[in-house]
C-alpha cells in the first residue's frame, strides 16, 4: 500500500468543501450550525422581493433594477449550492460513553467527526474519497451514504467503540465484510484501532465500520528483590 493510501485524510472537494469556497484542497474556513445554501437563497429572495416592492412603490426604478440584477443571480447561486449540499451527519453517544470520545478518540476519529458533522458541497457523499479508496464503490453505481456516527463503550468496558454507519444500497455487505478489506480498515483508519464490520439494519441496508481504540497494556512492574 502506498504512503498516500496508508491512512485517512480529510476529503478534498474539487468544488466547495466544508462550507468554505476553495477550488483546490481544504477549505480556508468552515461554517457550522446552518446551511450556506439556505442562507444564500434567503439573501437572493430578500433582495429580489425588496427590489420588487420598491419598483411598485415608485416610478423611478434605478435601485430596484440593481436589486433584480443581483437578487436573481444570488438566488440561483444559492439554489445550486442547495442542490449540491450534503447534510451534516448526526453523532449519537451512548449514555455510558459520555466524555469517552474526548479521552480515548484517536486523531483520525476526531478528524472524521469534525469533517462529517458539517455541511459539505460538491462531493458525492460524506467520506466519498474514503469509500472509493477502500474499494467500496461499485462502478457505475451510487456511493454509499454515511448516515450517522455512534460512540459507545467497547466490550472491555474501557475503550471507545466508534461506528460509522452507511446506507449501502448498491455495495453488497460481503464487500464490506471481506476479511482482507477489514484488515485494510485497521491500517487505513489507524494507528491505535481494531476494526470490524457490523450489519446494522439489513432491511434498510445499513452497515457499519466499527473502530475500537486499543488500550496499551500497563507496563509490568519489576519484582522487588527479596531480602535474604
Amino acid at each position: 500500500m502506498s504512503e498516500e493510501d496508508s491512512g485517512w485524510n480529510a476529503p478534498k472537494s474539487a468544488m466547495i468543501g466544508g462550507a468554505g469556497v476553495n477550488n483546490a484542497g481544504e477549505p480556508p474556513f468552515e461554517i457550522r450550525g446552518f446551511s450556506l445554501g439556505n442562507s444564500v437563497i434567503g439573501l437572493g429572495l430578500l433582495i429580489t422581493i425588496a427590489s420588487f416592492a420598491e419598483y411598485l412603490a415608485q416610478d423611478e426604478g434605478s435601485m430596484s433594477g440593481l436589486g433584480f440584477v443581483y437578487g436573481i443571480p444570488i438566488f440561483l447561486a444559492g439554489s445550486a449550492l442547495k442542490y449540491a449540499e450534503i447534510e451534516p451527519v448526526p453523532a449519537f453517544t451512548q449514555p455510558k460513553a459520555e466524555g469517552l470520545f474526548e479521552k480515548k478518540a484517536t486523531e483520525t476519529m476526531r478528524k472524521i467527526k469534525q469533517d462529517v458533522t458539517r455541511h459539505r458541497y460538491g462531493d458525492e457523499a460524506h467520506l466519498d474519497t474514503t469509500v472509493k479508496k477502500l474499494g467500496l464503490v461499485v462502478p457505475g453505481k451510487a456511493y454509499p451514504q454515511l448516515r450517522e456516527l455512534r460512540e459507545e463503550v467497547a466490550e472491555n468496558g474501557v475503550d471507545l467503540a466508534f461506528t460509522m454507519v452507511w446506507q449501502s444500497l448498491d455495495t453488497p455487505y460481503k464487500m464490506w465484510a471481506d476479511e482482507r478489506r477489514v484488515k485494510k480498515y485497521e491500517t487505513f483508519f489507524g494507528p491505535g484501532v481494531t476494526a470490524e464490520v457490523v450489519k446494522v439494519d439489513a432491511e434498510q441496508r445499513l452497515v457499519g465500520i466499527r473502530l475500537t481504540t486499543t488500550t496499551a497494556p500497563a507496563p509490568l512492574k519489576e519484582a522487588a528483590p527479596q531480602e535474604v
